[in-house]
């Protein structure tokens, strides 16, 4: 059993249509999980949180009032570099296991090297507690030193959690209690997943295979793959709801410790954005299911021949519509000149990810489905994780992950505490680079038939983005608020499950016997409660930009690219202010809401025409 990822640069498994696909190296960080570098980086990363705890804990407020700043400054830059290493350890043993979570060599590593972390971890914790016990005037006055006032906006961040910290033993319990408490649960919930099999026409498959079977152009293999997921989703259900029932739990009394009133309070906190941004989201997407989702849906049904859909059907390709398996090379080439062609350094950057070998792209066994960018540290570079098919929408999820890696780039020299980009505008680049990737080959199609193909799955992919993760985000506001008054039966959450997806998805979709289940496989309900509206922000908020950047060109990437340079430095109106946007305007997501009612316009249109 290989103690790491062979680091080859492609997988020979690869479907010979889609040519050799690329496995990432993880060598940039460690050498491997029994090399002397990690065992050196573990025990120095121990060493380091208790000096630094002995250094420092009950001196900050003497630090503050010295002369200047300087003396706070050099505990902030110690700080801050040892939350380089805790992250550089934490990132590797993560990827090492997304890459194979069935592994229980790999799942040990990830399970040790989280235990290490997280006691090592826990001597850091007074650091921003006490930062929060200065007086503002004694803060203020440190920050007047020049050197110390680049760190502004982190002190400004780390004041906000202000209100909700707790005393530092009861801070410090949560933190240690954190591997047996969620990160367990997490755990538990990936291996499951990961594990998974289910049974189309006599083959066994797993959950990355299974979920791309109901996007195939065989209407057969669609409802075979739906009923599939459905029967093994029931069968492990008891599973699923316990493992919801404990992390709402979990977080309930979390909330109620530090003085949360909303059940998603912390999730704006986190997020840096008002309550009432979101939930002007929120209220403008829903009222907008009518002109988008339900009109679509009906109209894709009609493409069919039919009143109304299957759920199965609901993202399958048009029919007497072609298609094809896209090849990795033909995917990287395409995604990379409609990057060049909006800005050379954007696409220079992406570039990296696959000259450098920072991409992992095969379906494999055990592999944790789905894709992402994880941006592991500042001293150190992105790795991105795909399970590509060769499917169009695998071309546009390399696109919108290769969107997260340049913002990670991009972002990184603000540091590992400055780095980190709320959720709200971490979607931004991924979107938008599904944007110019989308425009690219739709400006180059003239062929009707595909035409409307390709704008038919732009609109889907922005229903799913937009529509569906604020659904998402609804459902969990229901099971979180329920969770208040005691454990959700699993039949209660498949009633909620089904409740948001009738209003979101419209009476053209048939909600098919088995459909109930499907809550179970959204990974974000479990690793990152309502994470799902920041899908939904990023893409209105792309839609508004590039509404911006087709009107006047000139300077646009420049002012785009020194957004994402920006990091975690500045708030999202600060950050909008130069294309003239402003998100605490309701008007903001009307607008971003009609570029995608356009899109289902022309498509009406292509149809009146024919």
């Amino acid at each position: 059993m290989p103690t790491r990822p062979p680091a080859k640069r492609a997988s020979k498994s690869a479907a010979p249509k889609l040519g050799a696909l690329p496995e990432w190296n993880l060598d940039d960080l460690y050498s491997g999980i029994e090399g002397p570098d990690l065992k050196r980086d573990l025990d120095r990363c121990e060493e380091e949180c208790v000096d630094f705890e002995k250094a420092y804990k009950g001196r900050l407020g003497e630090l503050a009032a010295g002369t200047g700043g300087g003396s706070l400054l050099a505990a902030v830059k110690r700080y801050e570099g040892i939350e380089d290493l805790l992250g550089r350890l934490g990132s590797y043993a993560g990827l090492i296991y997304a890459g194979n979570t069935s592994d229980p060599a790999r799942a040990k590593f990830y399970g040790d090297v989280q235990e290490r972390i997280t006691a090592a971890s826990s001597h850091m914790l007074f650091f921003t507690l006490e930062l929060n016990r200065i007086d503002d005037a004694v803060l203020e006055a440190a920050l007047r030193d020049p050197a110390l006032a680049y760190y502004r906006p982190w002190f400004e961040d780390v004041r906000k959690e202000k209100p909700y910290q707790l005393e530092d033993r009861v801070e410090q319990l949560f933190h240690e209690k954190s591997i047996t408490a969620y990160s367990a649960w997490n755990r538990l919930y990936d291996e499951t997943i990961a594990g998974l099999r289910f049974n189309v026409n006599g083959k066994s498959l797993a959950i990355e295979p299974t979920l791309s079977l109901l996007q195939d152009a065989d209407g057969k293999k669609r409802k075979l793959a739906a009923q599939a997921l459905a029967v093994t989703f029931k069968a492990n259900i008891r599973q699923f709801t316990h493992i919801t029932n404990t992390l709402a739990k979990a977080k309930e009394i979390s909330d109620r410790w530090r003085g949360f009133v909303d059940v998603a309070d912390a999730r704006h906190l986190s997020n840096r954005v008002e309550r009432e941004v979101v939930d002007a989201l929120v209220a403008s997407v829903r009222a907008a299911y009518p002109q988008l989702s339900h009109r679509y849906y009906a109209l894709k049904a009609k493409w069919f021949g039919k009143k109304t859909l299957p759920h199965w059907d609901r993202n399958a390709p048009l029919p007497k519509v072609e298609s094809r398996a896209i090849a990795w090379t033909e995917a990287r080439e395409t995604v990379l000149t409609a990057y060049g062609a909006f800005s050379p350094k954007m696409a220079a950057i992406a570039d990296r990810f696959f000259t450098e070998r920072w991409i992992d792209a095969p379906v494999r066994p055990g592999k944790q489905p789905g894709a992402f960018s994880h941006p592991t540290v500042p001293s150190a570079h992105p790795y991105v994780l795909l399970n590509y098919q060769g499917k169009t929408r695998d071309v546009m999820t390399l696109a919108h992950e290769l969107g997260h890696g340049v913002h990670q780039v991009l972002a990184a020299p603000n540091g590992p505490l400055m780095a980190p980009t709320p959720l709200t505008l971490a979607e931004t680049a991924s979107v938008f680079g599904e944007m110019l990737t989308f425009k690219k080959l739709l400006a180059a199609t003239k062929d009707r038939k595909a035409r409307k193909a390709m704008l038919a799955a732009k609109v889907e992919d922005m229903i799913n983005t937009v529509v569906r993760q604020i659904a998402f985000y609804t459902f969990e506001r229901k099971v979180h608020t329920e969770r208040r008054n005691g454990e959700l039966t699993a039949d209660k959450l498949c009633e909620l499950w089904m409740s948001v997806q009738s209003e979101s998805l419209g009476p053209a979709i048939e909600l098919k016997e088995g459909y109930e289940t499907f809550w179970t496989y959204i990974p974000h309900f479990i690793h990152s409660p309502f994470y799902v509206y920041a899908y939904a922000f990023g893409d209105c908020l792309v839609n508004s930009l590039y509404a911006v950047y087709e009107k006047s060109a000139s300077g646009f990437a420049e002012r785009y690219l020194e957004m994402l340079s920006a990091g975690g430095t500045k708030h999202h109106a600060e950050l909008l202010k130069p294309f003239g946007l402003d998100a605490r305007d309701p008007k903001f997501w009307d607008g971003g809401l009609g570029v995608v009612a356009k899109l289902i316009d022309e498509l009406e249109a292509l149809d009146n025409r024919h």
